[in-house]
């Protein structure tokens, strides 16, 4: 069985890592990995493929810095070029990106067979990007694999038992990954605070809107009053933080350059506590028993939010200072809620019966 794996972004390389060394137990499986670059810094990029020890992209497509739709386009039409050269069995996409939707698109119009790995997410906000790529890439793919009873029960809901496809509650590979990478954990080239709450902002509903922006950095500001805020920039934020003229106190807020996924698990184990707007970083919190704060007016991991381990705040500033004065640091991490580490074998599993 030959399966071609699309990847483009950050947590999408955490997930390719997790699947691809359950791969690699098999012989009968050849894996081809497509990068599209869609995050084209190397810090944001190669990085993960050094430090995760998994294969190097056979194909790097280089697309990025674009539109959505010239980006979408572009991969579509180089991902189809490989897709015909190497005929795989299987296209696997990952999550909500751009590069997912493309792969799923290119795979599917050629008649090749899709597995959406992350499938069944919704944050019903129509304006996100991601929730878009999130519902398009599961209606055209053959296999979802759902990593939550909540993201099946949203399937069900749009109507998925009428529709030819395949459901698997298959876990959530980025805890395989987070198990598997927490003893390789490497220490920043840089001094951190004995205590330290660990932020990131990338999302286009908080970078593009200045004031959102603005009441996210004043926040940050006041808390790092009472606990440092340490927080990886990513290349995107910092250009809109110029844009708008908003200047960061370095004694309040350290900024640094994106980090790998080894020193951001660095991170994950010495915060306190995670405020973030992303997706991925609200589940690893959970993964490393943080308490997580996340800056958007709602979350796909609801179940994160309906046991305590998460809130949503939005960008409002004085919610996002009295969930950090308020928040709870006695909470049960003991929950399973992901699958324990097994998303990986399930999901290779499951392809091999298709």
């Amino acid at each position: 069985m030959k399966i071609i794996t699309i990847v483009g972004a950050r947590p999408q390389f955490i997930k390719a890592a997790a699947v691809s060394r359950e791969i690699s137990k098999h012989t009968d499986i050849q894996e081809i990995i497509v990068h599209t670059g869609q995050h084209f810094d190397a810090n944001m990029s190669d990085v993960f493929f050094d430090e995760m020890d998994i294969p190097k992209p056979n194909y790097n497509l280089n697309i990025n810095g674009l539109s959505h739709g010239a980006m979408t386009g572009q991969m579509m039409e180089k991902i189809e070029e490989v897709l015909l050269k190497e005929q795989p069995d299987w296209v696997l996409v990952y999550g909500d990106t751009n590069s997912t939707i493309a792969g799923a698109l290119a795979a599917r119009k050629l008649h090749i067979k899709v597995a959406h790995v992350e499938a069944g997410l919704r944050s019903f906000n129509m304006k996100m990007p991601e929730e878009i790529n999130r519902i398009l890439t599961d209606r055209i793919s053959n296999i979802l694999f759902c990593p939550t009873d909540a993201a099946i029960q949203n399937l069900m809901l749009e109507g998925y038992e009428n529709i030819d496809t395949k459901i698997i509650k298959s876990g959530d590979v980025m805890q395989d990954a987070a198990l598997f990478y927490v003893d390789r954990a490497r220490t920043p080239q840089f001094d951190l605070p004995s205590q330290f709450v660990l932020a990131t902002i990338h999302r286009a509903e908080n970078t593009d809107d200045p004031q959102r922006l603005r009441n996210i950095f004043e926040a940050f500001a006041e808390i790092g009053n009472d606990t440092p805020v340490v927080l990886p920039l990513h290349p995107r934020t910092k250009k809109l933080l110029a844009a708008n003229r908003l200047e960061i106190n370095q004694n309040r807020i350290r900024i640094i350059d994106p980090i790998g996924y080894l020193e951001m698990v660095y991170l994950l184990k010495n915060c306190n506590l995670v405020m973030t707007d992303s997706g991925g970083l609200q589940k690893e919190a959970f993964f490393f028993s943080k308490p997580c704060i996340t800056l958007r007016d709602e979350t796909e991991w609801v179940e994160l939010v309906e046991n305590g381990f998460n809130q949503t705040v939005g960008a409002d500033k004085v919610a996002i200072i009295q969930a950090f004065r308020n928040q709870n640091y006695e909470i049960d991490f003991s929950k399973d809620l992901y699958g324990a580490g097994q998303a990986s074998a399930n999901i290779i599993s499951e392809l091999k019966k298709f």
